[in-house]
């Protein structure tokens, strides 16, 4: 069973950046899509951004488009999301998560994911 970790979150002012991390332990993360979503207080959990299990593709939110970048790397069994120019809209609670299909598209909803990391809170003041 895949276990996902998220690492790198913290409190940042308007305009810094961040790099979140998303490791996995239990099997490679390789053949499958990850994404991230994040969950701001009182709010639904929304999509941010995902890359697909080859890596050649990857899909962002209209809202993070130009300032964020999601990286795999199948070697450390990681991916990343890179966040700049970090705004206060951006605070919330960031969850990687995955499927359980290889080689599976995934979309943006939350329901085509079965594995959720506990996720890590990213703080941006103004």
């Amino acid at each position: 069973q895949v276990q996902l970790v998220e690492s790198g979150g913290g409190l940042v002012q308007a305009g810094d950046s961040l790099r979140l991390s998303c490791a996995a332990s239990g099997r490679s993360l390789s053949p499958y899509a990850v994404a991230w979503f994040r969950q701001a207080p009182g709010k639904e959990r929304e999509f941010v951004t995902r890359i697909t299990w080859s890596g050649r593709n990857t899909y962002y939110a209209d809202s993070v488009k130009g300032r964020f970048t999601i990286s795999r790397d199948n070697a450390k069994n990681t991916v990343a999301l890179q966040m700049n120019s970090l705004k206060p809209e951006d605070t919330a609670v960031y969850h990687c998560a995955t499927g359980t299909s290889p080689f599976s598209a995934l979309g943006s909803a939350t329901y085509e994911y079965d594995v959720w990391g506990q996720g890590t809170q990213v703080t941006v003041s103004s």
